[in-house]
């Protein structure tokens, strides 16, 4: 039964090795997207900005709440089962 199996379902090996790879690469662009460590990077030298005059506590504000918005999404993204 197993070798009728894969002779009738080889004609669609060449769509299932497709599909294997555009997850693969799928999983590690979530992976990428989702590391929270550029965020936490990106908050330290905005700090280092904001400490050094370089921005004012208005433009600090604005970004550092898109930044904390973005390490809740990551967190929410891990989070998951």
């Amino acid at each position: 039964m197993g070798l009728l199996t894969y002779l009738f379902t080889l004609p669609t090996a060449p769509v299932r090795a497709v599909v294997w790879a555009a997850q693969r690469v799928l999983d590690e662009a979530e992976e990428e997207y989702y590391d929270p460590a550029p965020v936490w990077r990106e908050l330290a030298d905005l700090e280092r900005r904001l400490l050094s005059g370089e921005i004012d506590q208005d433009a600090f504000d604005r970004r550092e709440d898109e930044l904390l918005d973005r390490l809740d999404e990551i967190a929410e993204f891990r989070a998951r089962p």
